[in-house]
């Protein structure tokens, strides 16, 4: 996309959704279940060298983490949950990864992580989420209030009102559903 395009996601957000929609809620698939297939996503989007081993335990932080932004983005949209755990995991990811600020020589400033391998890599992921809360585009990174699906997304709508997903779908099915609830109330016995 060009920088002009009115549908591009700022600071890269679009990376941290993609890696959030490592799971597909409504059909259980999930393209990270284990350590090797953590390894292929992260070196596919740049965070990783290819063919770099990725442990249990580097598997579980990653899986943590993919939870954690989840609670945030459905706390974007209006969704209960444990934010105070999800942050704290957040700190964890950024502590691990030795996430900082670095300054260049010409005015440049970047978040960058200081530690290599996996740790760096989950690091790396929060850079942009530490832009979009520096400007607020944060806000619009949510997770589908439909509690089958929890699909990630950028909401472009001018309000910040999105709530869905996929209006067509999600937003039908709820739709329909309260018809349903609505017209079971009102019919007798």
């Amino acid at each position: 996309m060009s920088s002009t395009d009115s549908k591009r996601v700022p600071h890269e957000l679009d990376l941290v959704i993609d890696f959030v929609n490592t799971l597909d809620v409504e059909t259980a698939a999930d393209s990270i279940a284990n350590p090797e297939q953590l390894g292929a996503w992260l070196a596919e989007h740049g965070l990783l060298v290819e063919g770099a081993a990725t442990s249990p335990g580097e598997h579980a932080a990653a899986l943590r983490l993919r939870e954690a932004l989840r609670q945030l983005m459905l706390a974007n949209n209006e969704r209960d949950g444990d934010v105070g755990a999800a942050w704290s995991e957040l700190e964890r990811t950024a502590r691990d990864g030795e996430l900082a600020v670095h300054f260049t020589g010409e005015g440049a400033v970047s978040v960058a992580p200081g530690a290599g391998g996996v740790a760096g890599a989950l690091s790396k992921l929060l850079a942009p989420v530490a832009a979009g809360l520096a400007d607020g585009s944060w806000a619009r990174v949510k997770a589908c209030r439909a509690a089958d699906c929890e699909w990630a997304f950028y909401d472009r709508s001018r309000n910040r009102s999105g709530v869905w997903c996929d209006m067509a779908v999600c937003g039908n099915r709820t739709k329909v559903r309260a018809y349903r609830r609505r017209g079971t109330a009102k019919s007798p016995g």
